[in-house]
């Protein structure tokens, strides 16, 4: 397995940023690093969370995104108005393979597409009077939903409605909850700021009036935070949890409910799989109803076991003797998985390239299967993610924050990875310079890829596409341009 030294990092992160204006370059060399695991804080060697320049090819969201896209949208009971013009809400549509339970219009609705439809009037003379109206519509069309999101667009921030007025009025009219969520996309440099305005949503109009509500708990209750059920993510690993003697009371926002997020300062643990869009709920619940919390990572076998024992070790010996009799059931199939994929996947090179937690999460999952991740990164990170993943990754690997077009193509064509594992926006440029990859955001229309389960079905994707033969008819840059173009030795 080829490894490219700390000098031969330094020299590719200058020779890219060359291209740039000296201010331009100035700014992006605080992005791009080199991992270095005695460094304790991450914010010593590499910038997040800043607006990204003008000019340059960023592959972020915005806060829209974040929190209609992510944190609201999987939430099936409720219905999800992106109060606005259409673009957004359809966009936003579907488009992320949040599997749920139930009755599609009926008694979930997160695939269907709800707006308000904003046209120049609405801009001139206000959208209060129509979302008033659109509220009592859906409300009349569809009267099994539990509630209802405002998640408002650019111009609802820009000419002032007061969504919050309507939803207070509204939601005493009809007895359900209504939430407003100023959630703009003009707001913060990402879409991690809607995550942070969503949870403070969730916080002020769901748990807290919540607060008082009987519930009849037990000493093993737990709940599955950040969890957006992509391709059946939360259904496996909630098998795990209740097969070691948990009861899983609320999981969200994949395949989540109102009441189920109502319930969640009723867990005696938050178990939190996405740390960047739900640390913030986890930490108020912490704060005012002593509920702890912890991240947990179900990718990967090795992953897997050091968080079931983690998360039994908060409980008696019961749970954690569960955890062990889930751990030995488990193994002859996942061993199984590892003997079939890793002869033909070991000493592969990933580069990794995705949002939330998956640029760490993941690549214990890569390492099972014998697979190096030699480059790496977030498209909205903040420092303390970067701070998880120096350990994650080897010394001299390279790490690149919103990382722009130009240069995640100019570090590919040069360290030459086997697979690259990003979203669907580098996905056919890629491929079209004859390198397989994984769009990690959905699975790639695939999935589930926690628990165990999803371990048999991630090395199968990864071999399958490594190893599919359409690849030997296609000639990657490098051997366009010349070996001599390339950093790392094959």
């Amino acid at each position: 397995m080829s490894e490219m030294t700390r000098e031969q990092t330094e020299a590719l992160i200058q020779e890219v940023l060359e291209v740039y204006p000296e201010k331009a370059q100035k700014d992006r060399a605080k992005h791009l690093t080199i991992n270095d695991q005695e460094i304790e804080k991450s914010s010593k060697c590499i910038t997040s969370n800043r607006k990204s320049l003008p000019g340059v090819m960023t592959i972020r969201g915005c806060a829209y995104a974040g929190s209609k896209g992510v944190v609201w949208g999987p939430v099936k009971d409720m219905i999800h108005l992106s109060h606005g013009p259409v673009g957004c809400g359809q966009y936003s549509r579907a488009g992320r393979r949040n599997y749920y339970v139930g009755n599609t219009g009926v008694d979930t609705f997160g695939t269907i597409n709800f707006t308000s439809d904003f046209q120049e009037k609405d801009i001139v003379f206000g959208g209060d009077k129509k979302l008033n109206k659109i509220v009592d519509e859906i409300n009349m069309l569809f009267p099994l939903a539990k509630g209802l999101s405002i998640q408002s667009e650019c111009p609802i921030g820009l000419i002032g409605d007061d969504i919050e007025a309507v939803a207070k009025q509204k939601g005493k009219e009809l007895n359900k909850t209504i939430v407003p969520v100023r959630c703009e996309g003009f707001r913060g440099v990402s879409q991690s700021l809607g995550h942070h305005i969503a949870n403070d949503a969730i916080r002020d109009w769901v748990i807290d009036p919540a607060t008082g509500k009987e519930f009849e708990s037990t000493d093993y209750d737990v709940t599955i935070i950040g969890d957006y059920n992509i391709g059946g993510d939360a259904w496996a690993s909630r098998i795990l949890l209740e097969e070691m003697g948990l009861r899983v009371i609320a999981q969200w926002s994949g395949d989540g409910t109102l009441a189920e997020m109502e319930n969640t300062p009723k867990a005696k643990l938050n178990l939190l799989h996405c740390y960047r869009s739900m640390n913030y709920i986890s930490r108020y619940m912490e704060e005012k109803f002593g509920v702890p919390w912890m991240e947990y990572n179900f990718f990967g076998p090795t992953k897997i076991e050091e968080s079931l024992r983690a998360i039994a070790a908060q409980f008696d010996d019961k749970i954690k003797e569960g955890a062990e009799k889930v751990i030995e059931k488990y193994k002859p199939q996942w061993q199984a998985v590892v003997d079939k994929y890793r002869p033909r996947l070991e000493g592969k090179r990933v580069m990794l390239y995705v949002g939330g937690l998956r640029p760490r999460h993941i690549i214990g999952a890569y390492e099972d299967l014998g697979m190096e991740v030699v480059g790496t990164g977030y498209e909205f990170a903040h420092n303390d993610d970067y701070d998880r993943t120096i350990a994650e990754v080897g010394n001299a690997t390279l790490i690149y924050d919103d990382v722009t077009g130009y240069e995640f193509e100019e570090f590919v064509k040069r360290v030459k990875p086997d697979l690259i594992g990003s979203g669907i926006k580098e996905k056919y440029i890629f491929q079209k310079m004859g390198i397989p990859f994984r769009q990690m955001h959905s699975w790639d229309y695939s999935g589930p890829y926690h628990g165990y389960d999803g371990f048999a079905i991630f090395a199968r994707d990864m071999d399958m596409t490594l190893n599919n033969p359409c690849w030997d008819s296609m000639t990657p840059p490098w051997k366009r341009m010349g070996d001599e173009t390339a950093i790392a030795a094959e």
